[in-house]
């Protein structure tokens, strides 16, 4: 039979068997839970990031063009002659209640449209600096007009002059 000394030898012995087991459980646990969260974490930074899906207002929508016809023709004087300005219009917008704004107001446009281009002299409309600023007053004007039917006048994006002759 053992002795009480060896008896408890071996239980201490048990025991820090069984709590070396136990410590080795858990840095095996830990271990793996550290690789695996190393491991996704890299997933996630150099893997295929998925693109994000787009909404239908992300996507980029077609420009509408409305073209003012007929062409606008306008008289004025210079240097004691008559001379005249013909210019056809077009307006460009991507909302579709823009366009419907612009074409339920045809006359109005037009009409503000010819105010402008008639109150120019020859003098003005001969140079590129002269026409750019013309054509930034006519937009200016279409989006007072836009804007006080109720639209957003940052909607229309552009007005561009697609014929533009002086006689």
């Amino acid at each position: 039979m053992a002795t009480d000394a060896e008896q408890m030898e071996d239980g201490e012995e048990g025991e820090s068997r069984a709590k070396g087991g136990k410590g080795g459980l858990i840095i095996a646990i830990v271990a793996l839970l550290v690789l695996a969260g190393g491991g996704f974490g890299a997933w996630k930074f150099f893997g295929a990031k998925p693109e994000p899906l787009k909404t239908e207002a992300e996507q980029p929508v077609p420009p509408r063009y409305i073209n003012l016809d007929p062409p606008f023709v306008v008289n004025f004087e210079a240097e004691a002659m008559v001379r005249f300005l013909q210019v056809t219009i077009g307006i460009m917008t991507r909302d579709a209640a823009v366009e419907t704004l612009v074409k339920d107001n045809d006359p109005r446009v037009r009409n503000d449209l010819l105010m402008i281009l008639g109150n120019q002299s020859y003098a003005s409309v001969s140079t590129t600096e002269g026409k750019e600023a013309l054509r930034t007053r006519c937009l200016e004007s279409v989006r007072a007009i836009v804007k006080e039917m109720g639209g957003d006048p940052a909607k229309v994006e552009a007005l561009y002059f697609t014929a533009f002759v002086m006689q």
